[in-house]
């Protein structure tokens, strides 16, 4: 009995060491792997070899595929480009398995890329696109370096949950923002004239306090130097406008609802400035991280101006239906939110496995940031002496941003940028997840600190005069 249960112990020690060891390979190869797409994305800025990648290409087309090993995996496309000296530019297109090796990607002659009927043709309509790839694979070296260099065998094909999660993204952003101009009129722009004390504190919060706060816990907490793009990801959600969710924690927290919809909406039409504004402003200075600021710009613009400026167009014409449907926006960006935090991040458990990069540290810094933002939002007005009732309202605004907006930016600059890891998708997703917990904490903490039942009277007399 006792052979019996010392074996059974060597089995258990043997798999724990043998899957230690795997998962240790793994993370081995992905950092490996960061690296040498480091290295690329170095190159692509004129910072290395320039001829590199035609070594690259060249010596792909002339290896022997006789010898090359068949295997299927899911993966990303990526691809880099840089001028060399002659003026000319060349590329290289690599693919990132979801264990994250990075292959070199054997592709034909540029002219012969966009042949009708080959599997390579628009390939670079697949760019970031969660793919099945069926290629062949095998190793060489160039320039004294070993590569994993891979040949398609069938044409990449987009995984149905990626294509289902893109689109969602992008219509749900849409129509929660189209929701949000349904509640907007021009006199919620006006109250920043109205109400000078409770938006201006609101807007320095926003936009002046929160990304420091996110730029100080990401440089104190390491995270700056050891993983940039979770520093960039810190910044970008700290540097997103507010939304639908802050709104409906001020009405849970019986705040100042008409000061949170214009700080809401005066930060939504701010952000096409200010959101690329600090984003180069505090990620400059991050090693080989490059803002592509057009990109943002355009995003914010698509999936959130004009949106807006449909729906309150729709208000200010048929007001009756836009305060019929307003019930069902709101629910549907609750939904929204909640969705696309579960879908991208179930898109994404494979990242949850380096649990140095997604340890504790990382849950609690940010956690910190959203529930920082509140206590700053709390404290701060009322160093102004601005009432309880539109501090709940400032400090809701202040700790709780657009995480849908931050996701979707997240999504579309991760190739630009060299986001190995999708890690400001990460960031932004749990961001999105944890200020619930904050808000909710907050609007409880809120009864015993910022008491507003003497204030009822005042609302009262507020909302009268608004009307």
């Amino acid at each position: 009995m006792m052979q019996t249960g010392f074996m059974s112990l060597m089995k258990k020690t043997m798999f724990f060491v043998l899957t230690a060891g795997l998962v240790i390979g793994l993370v081995s190869t992905g950092y490996a792997s960061e690296e040498l797409y480091g290295d690329f994305v170095r190159i692509s800025k004129g910072k290395g070899d320039a001829a590199l990648f035609e070594k690259l290409n060249t010596q792909s087309r002339t290896l022997d595929w006789t010898k090359a090993e068949e295997v299927e995996f899911k993966g990303t496309l990526r691809y880099l480009a840089v001028e060399n000296e002659t003026g000319d530019s060349s590329y290289i297109y690599m693919v990132r398995d979801l264990a994250g090796e990075l292959h070199i990607l054997s592709v034909p002659p540029e002219e012969s890329l966009e042949t009708e009927g080959s599997i390579y043709a628009g390939l670079a309509g697949l760019m970031g696109n969660k793919l099945v790839f069926n290629v062949e694979k095998r190793e060489a070296s160039v320039a004294g370096e070993r590569y994993s260099f891979v040949r398609l065998a069938e044409r990449p094909s987009q995984l149905l949950m990626d294509r289902i999660f893109k689109i969602a993204i992008v219509l749900m952003l849409f129509f929660v923002m189209v929701g949000m101009g349904l509640t907007l009129t021009m006199a919620d722009f006006k109250r920043v004239f109205q109400k000078p004390g409770g938006m201006l504190a609101g807007t320095i919060l926003q936009w002046g306090l929160m990304p420091l706060i996110a730029v100080g816990l990401g440089k104190l907490l390491g995270f700056y130097e050891a993983y940039p793009f979770i520093f960039v990801g810190l910044v970008l959600i700290s540097v997103s406008p507010g939304g639908v969710t802050s709104n409906l924690m001020t009405y849970y927290a019986k705040g100042d609802l008409a000061l949170s919809i214009s700080l809401t909406s005066f930060s939504t039409v701010l952000s096409l400035a200010l959101t690329p504004f600090l984003l180069v402003l505090y990620c400059a200075n991050v090693p080989e991280v490059i803002i592509p600021v057009g990109l943002v710009v355009q995003t914010i613009i698509i999936l959130v101006l004009i949106p807006l400026a449909v729906g309150m167009t729709v208000q200010a014409r048929w007001q009756t239906f836009a305060k019929k449907a307003t019930p069902f926006f709101a629910v549907l960006g609750i939904i929204a939110l909640l969705f696309l935090i579960i879908a991208g991040i179930l898109n994404n458990l494979e990242v949850f496995t380096d649990t140095e990069r997604y340890g504790v540290k990382f849950y609690a810094m940010i956690f910190m940031l959203t529930l920082l933002g509140i206590v700053a939002g709390a404290v701060f007005p009322k160093l102004l002496r601005i009432s309880n009732y539109q501090t709940r309202a400032i400090s809701l605004e202040t700790g709780l941003r657009n995480a849908s907006l931050a996701m979707a930016i997240a999504l579309l600059i991760q190739d630009y940028i060299g986001d190995f890891y999708s890690s400001m998708f990460i960031t932004s997703a749990i961001f999105g997840l944890l200020m619930y917990i904050a808000g909710f904490f907050s609007i409880w903490v809120f009864k015993k600190t910022l008491p507003v039942e003497g204030d009822l009277e005042y609302e009262k007399a507020v909302t009268a005069e608004e009307l």
